[in-house]
């Protein structure tokens, strides 16, 4: 969390919390497209590796692999405790995913916190039926955020203050 903060982040909402699988299902937009989108990015990475879905996970339809995927990060993240944190700030969300670093970690660059605690890939989570472990989540938008913050803090009041150091990072 320093990490944030020194780059003029604030944290604004901050929780520790286990979640039951129904919780975490939420957690994803679960539309249709999502869900597709989920399997078609399983697919393209089997394709960049020469790999057979079937053989991998017994199909090739998008939306049967994006179910799977789907239920390995809700096992995932319901498997220990979670920090639940809100950033706030200019370019927050741009600024937190750089951090952050690509979400498979394998393509994380050196230095972000994918990059430099974990190396796990696409491949090997499907290999073995489960999840990409790469440590952090990030909104990727402000609505994908929004729904996050409603998702995890409900109507928790979160943190309204001033940073000392404000009027010379903003």
């Amino acid at each position: 969390m320093a990490r944030f903060e020194t780059v003029g982040l604030k944290i604004v909402g901050l929780k520790m919390l286990t979640v039951d699988p129904s919780f975490a299902a939420e957690h994803y937009p679960n539309t249709p497209e999502w869900i597709r989108g989920m399997g078609e990015k399983t697919l393209a990475t089997y394709r960049e590796r020469g790999l057979d879905p079937f053989a991998e996970v017994g199909t090739d339809d998008p939306v049967k692999i994006g179910e799977m995927v789907k239920q390995w990060n809700i096992d995932y993240l319901t498997s220990g405790p979670v920090v639940a944190v809100v950033l706030e700030g200019l370019h927050a969300i741009e600024t937190v995913r750089k951090i952050c670093g690509n979400t498979m970690p394998l393509r994380a660059d050196p230095g972000t916190i994918r990059g430099m605690y974990s190396s796990s890939s696409a491949v090997v989570a499907n290999s073995v039926k489960r999840a990409v472990r790469n440590l952090i989540h990030a909104s990727s938008t402000p609505e994908e955020a929004a729904h996050e913050i409603a998702h995890w803090f409900g109507t928790d009041r979160l943190c309204a203050y001033r940073r000392a150091d404000e009027d010379v990072l903003y």
